[in-house]
């Protein structure tokens, strides 16, 4: 994830749960009107988008919130709200008059996530990776046009509070951990994202099809991908995919402070030691099949 992007700047680039600057470079628009003219069921996508705007660090809010994060008007929003709380989804605060995500939301979200015994293996790989390099490793794969994070774990020496809870949004078109998983998916379905992010990003899209390209690169001949204070002068950030048979691909990250993450390091030892952490995962878990 060009953690870089980011990651320092924490502070409110993108609602829903995106650290600000975590590979968010343009917010988040409402949903439009070309693609809300594509969807069968107009009530029932709205309704999920509502769901879709509560975040980490969005755990409370109010109809105008919603409105603004949707694109949705306000009025449609507050009898969306209300359904969503008579069936259970959200639940109401008088006092503040905001909404967060009930339980029947989270019984969703654990559903959704990646198999779970796929998780505990790579959270247990994880730990080991992030104590013995005293670095912040994430675990993320891809939802539309970004990367949810799924885990992270922190070495107990690394001098790093990042805040990637499971939930949390990186752009994948600006990120290090997109460009990875980019690289992991068939080079058809890779051209229908790029083609989407081209038409939101207007005039970055050129800088950021150049950096895609080369991160996606470096995937193919090494087998991981590096980004070096890019984005953030403070971080470094190194990832590879993880394809497990019948599952989507996910993406693993390793991210530590550039003064202690130099070139040499990153290309002989934590590149190939990540990308041999990924195979033995996936080896892991194939034969579970």
């Amino acid at each position: 994830m060009d953690t870089e992007t980011p990651m320092l700047q924490q502070a409110g680039a993108r609602p829903r749960g995106h650290q600000p600057g975590i590979g968010a470079i343009w917010p988040r628009p409402g949903r439009s009107a070309t693609e809300e003219s594509q969807v069968r069921v107009v009530p029932l996508a709205r309704g999920l988008a509502v769901l879709a705007a509560f975040g980490p660090e969005q755990a409370w809010l109010g109809n105008q919130e919603i409105s603004l994060e949707t694109g949705i008007p306000a009025p449609t929003v507050t009898r969306l709200l209300q359904s969503l709380v008579a069936l259970g989804y959200l639940h109401h605060d008088e006092v503040r008059r905001k909404y967060r995500l009930a339980a029947a939301s989270l019984a969703l979200g654990y559903a959704a996530t990646a198999d779970p015994a796929v998780q505990r293996e790579a959270s247990i790989e994880m730990r080991k990776f992030a104590e013995a390099t005293d670095t912040y490793m994430v675990l993320g794969t891809r939802d539309r046009l970004d990367v949810i994070v799924l885990d992270s774990r922190v070495g107990s020496q690394a001098v790093l509070d990042l805040r990637l809870t499971p939930g949390t949004r990186l752009h994948i078109a600006s990120s290090l951990m997109g460009s990875a998983l980019l690289a992991a998916i068939p080079e058809l379905e890779r051209c229908y994202l790029q083609g989407n992010v081209e038409r939101k990003a207007g005039r970055d899209w050129p800088l950021l099809r150049r950096r895609m390209a080369e991160k996606i690169s470096q995937v193919h001949e090494l087998g991981f991908c590096m980004s070096l204070g890019e984005w953030e002068p403070e971080l470094a950030t190194v990832a590879v995919p993880v394809c497990v048979p019948e599952q989507p691909p996910l993406v693993l990250a390793c991210i530590g402070r550039t003064a202690r993450m130099a070139r040499a390091r990153v290309e002989r030892e934590l590149g190939p030691r990540l990308l041999a952490m990924a195979q033995v995962l996936q080896e892991r878990l194939a034969s579970r099949e």
